[in-house]
Parts: C-alpha cells; sequence; structure tokens
C-alpha cells in the first residue's frame, strides 16, 4: 500500500519560478500529488503551473484562494487534500527539491508529526540571504519560542516542512500570513508533539524573482503571533506580568503618598493617592483574570488532547482499511 504524499506550493505571483519548482520536485518524487495554491496572484502564475502539470502528466492541480496571506493558501490546501503525509514548500526555488526524501522518511516511519528542514545549522540561510535584519528576526524569535516553551529549535521560521496527516487534521489555521510557520511550531510545541528538524541547503531566489516579505510588517505580525499564543495558551504567564507592570508603577505612584504620610501623617498628594490606588486594583484584576483562563486553558487543552487521540485512532484504523489505498487526494 503507497502512502499518499501531496506537495503543497503555495505561490503568489511566481510566474518566474513555479514551474522549475514543479519541475524539481516532481522529478524527485513523480508518485505525489502537487498542489499548486494560487493565492490571488496577479500574473500568470495559475495558468503556468497548470500548463506545467499537464506537460509532465504529473499528479495534482491548481487550488485557487482568493483570500490573501500564506496563511490562508496553506488552510485552503489542508482542508481540501487528503493525504497521509504533507509537504509544504516555497514556490521560489529557494528550498532544495531533493532533500524532501529526508523530510518525509521520519513521518512514513512514524518517527515525528512534524519534520522541519532547518536552513540555520549548515549557515547557507545566513550566506544566502541578503536581508541582514530577517536574521535579527529569527534569531529573536528563535529565542523567545525556546524561552518560553522550554525548548531547543534552531529555525522556527522556516517554510519546507513535512506533516503526518494526524497533525494537519488537528491543525486549526487562525493566522492570514507569512507568521503560518511559527504558528505551526507553537501548535506543536504546545500539543506535545514530535518535531524533528533536519538540516537543508538553502539558496536565495533567483535574480528577477520579488520576495513578497516586508522585514518590518512581517516580524511585527510574527512577535504579535508569539503575543497572542501566550496570552491564550499560557495565560497565567502572561497577565501575571502585566500585573507586575501595574503593580510596580502603582508602588511608584505610592512613594509621594506614603512620603507624607510617614512625614506629617497627612496625604498632600491626593492624585497620587487615586492614581496608585487604581493602578494596584488593576493589577489584582489582572491576576485574577489570568487564574480564571489558565484553569480555561487546562480544560481546553484537555478537550484537545482527547480530540487528537480520536483523530489519531481513527486515522490509523482507516490506513489499515483494504480500501484506503484506493482513495485519491
Amino acid at each position: 500500500m503507497l502512502p499518499r504524499i501531496a506537495i503543497v506550493l503555495p505561490a503568489f505571483n511566481e510566474e518566474q519560478t513555479i514551474a522549475a519548482t514543479i519541475e524539481a520536485f516532481h522529478a524527485e518524487m513523480p508518485d505525489a500529488h502537487i498542489v499548486v495554491v494560487d493565492n490571488n496572484s496577479q500574473d500568470a502564475t495559475g495558468r503556468v503551473a497548470s500548463d506545467t502539470l499537464q506537460r509532465l502528466c504529473a499528479l495534482g492541480k491548481v487550488i485557487d484562494e482568493p483570500n490573501q496571506g500564506k496563511g490562508n493558501a496553506v488552510r485552503r490546501a489542508f482542508l481540501d487534500i487528503e493525504a497521509d503525509v504533507y509537504v509544504i514548500a516555497d514556490a521560489d526555488l529557494t528550498y532544495p527539491a531533493h532533500r524532501v526524501h529526508d523530510l518525509v522518511r521520519p513521518i512514513l516511519n512514524g518517527d515525528a508529526d512534524m519534520v522541519v528542514g532547518d536552513r540555520h545549522s549548515g549557515g547557507h540561510y545566513a550566506q544566502e540571504n541578503k536581508r541582514p535584519l530577517h536574521n535579527f528576526g529569527n534569531a529573536l524569535v528563535q529565542r523567545l519560542v525556546n524561552r518560553l516553551f522550554n525548548a531547543s529549535l534552531v529555525d522556527i521560521m522556516s517554510g519546507y516542512r513535512a506533516f503526518n496527516r494526524s497533525f494537519v487534521k488537528t491543525y486549526p489555521i487562525l493566522v492570514e500570513g507569512f507568521q503560518i510557520e511559527t504558528d505551526m511550531t507553537l501548535h506543536a510545541l504546545h500539543r506535545r508533539m514530535r518535531i524533528t528538524e533536519l538540516p537543508v541547503e538553502y539558496q536565495d531566489r533567483p535574480a528577477g524573482s520579488v520576495s513578497k516579505l516586508n522585514t518590518f510588517s512581517d516580524g511585527a505580525r510574527v512577535i504579535f503571533t508569539i503575543a497572542q499564543i501566550l496570552r491564550y495558551y499560557r495565560p497565567m504567564v502572561f497577565f501575571m506580568a502585566m500585573s507586575m507592570v501595574f503593580a510596580v508603577a502603582g508602588i511608584v505612584a505610592a512613594v509621594p503618598v506614603f512620603d507624607d504620610w510617614f512625614r506629617t501623617q497627612y496625604i498632600t498628594h491626593v492624585p497620587s493617592a487615586v492614581l496608585a490606588a487604581a493602578l494596584e486594583t488593576i493589577a489584582f484584576l489582572l491576576l485574577a483574570v489570568g487564574v480564571i483562563l489558565d484553569s480555561i486553558s487546562h480544560h481546553e487543552k484537555l478537550k484537545a488532547e482527547l480530540h487528537y487521540l480520536d483523530v489519531h485512532r481513527r486515522l490509523a484504523a482507516d490506513s489499515r482499511s483494504p480500501e484506503s489505498s484506493h482513495r485519491s487526494i
């Protein structure tokens, strides 16, 4: 029984590179379904992709996703495609197609839920990337995520990944843009899924191909995503930190009030007293909110774990059925 492998290529205005990307992956895995998600491209990306698939007699199709953003494109692919192994890669020739076998192998062996193509360990990303602020942003995100989740991951934002079916069918995609890779990593860490990182080569876009990334806006979205994940899944830490900020501010505002009282037993800085009391009240409320949301988060985590176990059990039973080998993507 051959596993069904889907190679997903989100593409936005990749007319110059999409054909070569499809050809490279088809040469490595001719039996895999290559699915190009045309994400509202303004050029001939969709037509070139369709023509290339037909010319190669390759399995696969082109899916149109009008909602802009890589997260929306990946979401559409995960909703529409049924496979045993999913691979996502950029459609700009930056990732080596020949390494797809290495990414898929741990999934097929049952050793990982998500395999990440690590661009940093070999130093390729630092050498090829022409945007130094992206290197700084990647390092910052890596330290934040590893610190928050007690992990030791190297490449948080790689766009070259492989997943098993259980991961894909239990992963709610709520982000819309390029922060999708970070969100995938955070989801896997929070759900205690098995993550394997494999060093892969990386090369910058070919001449004439324009990057869709914006260092500042996309970096801000990634940082915002981390803050949101912390707020949703680690609310006690998030709201306790906020509570401490307000508590310290309240103490600072109360310094002249205590000074008045100790010197004259009379308070002359009334506005400072009111401000200090308000800040400390807010600090207490934030701490209470953190305790309540932490209990809710724990309950939701229990439900998500039970759902994951149920999906994993059903998919395992489905893979053993004789009919599973005859289904198409």
